[in-house]
Formats: structure tokens, sequence, C-alpha cells
């Protein structure tokens, strides 16, 4: 975590401040933590917001629900996408991020869908 300089690593203890669309979080590195897979999406999301790439995948989607109890079309694509970004190959795996009381509101969604309902709205589409 840092870079390395004729072979000495430069660590910076800074928090960086990140643009979501759950507002500004401020990242810090703990050199002793240990890794996450999950760890960088703050970045990835920022990335998503600044350049306006989700917001655009959001509106252009096709899924279209009719039922007022159905779910936003922003949960069930951003549920689809951090499982992607998770590193899942199955609709199984969604489960594993359902928990998840970070991410989810970084993409600005509600909820995270079950996997039936994430399988429903590509069925659909």
């Amino acid at each position: 975590m840092g870079e390395v300089l004729k072979g000495r690593e430069i660590i910076n203890h800074e928090s960086i401040s990140l643009e979501t669309y759950g507002g500004k979080v401020h990242v810090e590195w703990d050199p002793q933590g240990e890794v996450s897979l999950l760890g960088q999406l703050p970045f990835v999301i920022e990335f998503f917001k600044v350049s306006g790439l989700y917001d655009n995948f959001i509106t252009t989607c096709p899924l279209v629900y009719s039922s007022p109890n159905a779910p936003g079309v922003r949960d069930v694509m951003g549920t689809l996408l951090l499982s992607i970004l998770s590193g899942h190959h199955r609709y199984a795996h969604i489960s594993a991020i359902r928990f998840d009381g970070v991410n989810p509101g970084l993409l600005g969604m509600e909820k995270v869908v079950s996997e039936d309902a994430a399988r429903r709205a590509m069925k659909s589409i």
C-alpha cells in the first residue's frame, strides 16, 4: 500500500475523500489490516459516479416493473453489479452480499435483492 522508491516503501496515512451515491466517504489505509476483496469497491463506485456511466446504465436499462411491490431498477442492477465485481459467477452467490451494510449504500441502493428477483429480472429483459 504505497509506492516503492529505491527499495523503500512510502506509506500514505492520510485519508482519501471519495464521492459516491451515498455521499462523501473517507478511506484510510491500514498497513497492518487484512486484505479484502471488496476494499477497492469505493474507488470503482466513485469512478462510476464521476464518469456518469452508472447513471446512464440505470436510465437506459430496459427493465420495467408495473407492480408497486417490485424492487427498483437501481436495486436489481446494483445487486448484479456488486455480485459481478465481487467475483461471483452464479445467481446463487448473490446471497453472499445480501447483508453487506456498506457497498449497496455507496451505489445509492435501498436494498440488495434476492437471487430469485435478480434471475426473474434478467429473464424479463
